[in-house]
């Protein structure tokens, strides 16, 4: 058994949905079909970007990413839409999931409050236990992130987390699902057999 096997019925045990698939294009495809018609929010999400899902989902959906610097989006909007899409920093193949956030609109949003939510992850993400997948968020993403981001912080320079106190500090909340939340609308987890984002 692959760790995507085992990650799928361990998810769906959880009550999640899952879909895989072997290719971006394909996820990016399926999704596109999927998601139509409705407000649709984006959390920040390198593996959203690399895939061009807000540009393919824009032309037939009310988007709203604040990474969007032509119109303006706040996030807000975001935590607003009917659907949720962004990504995730860890994943168990026991099923936990894992993101850090800085400002915490991401993680408001992964909690509650939308129709539906989609989870984007490549294969890359998925680590044996939950202690991996967090190790894996905070030493592996989080640094990344910071980088991108051209943050001031030690992790930049070490490449791993330092547990800062920096102000420029982007990993200031974390939330782990455990199974689906009682009052979420549908949480869906996509996971593409290819190496993407952070």
């Amino acid at each position: 058994m692959t760790n995507i096997e085992k990650l799928t019925q361990n998810l769906l045990r959880e009550g999640f949905l899952v879909s895989c698939f072997d290719t971006g294009a394909e996820a990016c495809a399926y999704l596109n079909r999927a998601i139509d018609g409705v407000s649709v929010g984006f959390g920040g999400s390198q593996t959203v970007r690399d895939l061009g899902l807000y540009e393919q989902l824009s032309t037939h959906n009310a988007c709203f990413w604040h990474w969007d610097k032509v119109n303006n989006v706040i996030p807000a909007e975001a935590t607003n839409a009917e659907v949720y899409v962004c990504s995730l920093n860890g994943v168990s193949e026991e099923g936990e999931l894992i993101n850090i956030d800085g400002g915490g609109n991401r993680l408001a949003s992964n909690l509650y409050g939308h129709k539906k939510i989609y989870f984007i992850i490549g294969e890359n993400k998925i680590a044996p236990d939950y202690d991996a997948a967090l190790w894996r968020a905070r030493n592996i993403a989080g640094p990344l992130n910071a980088r991108r981001l051209e943050r001031k912080t030690p992790c930049v320079v070490t490449g791993r987390c330092m547990n800062c106190r920096s102000p420029e500090r982007i990993c200031r909340a974390l939330l782990v699902y455990w199974e689906k939340p009682a009052l979420s609308g549908d949480i869906e987890v996509v996971i593409i057999r290819e190496s993407l984002g952070f």
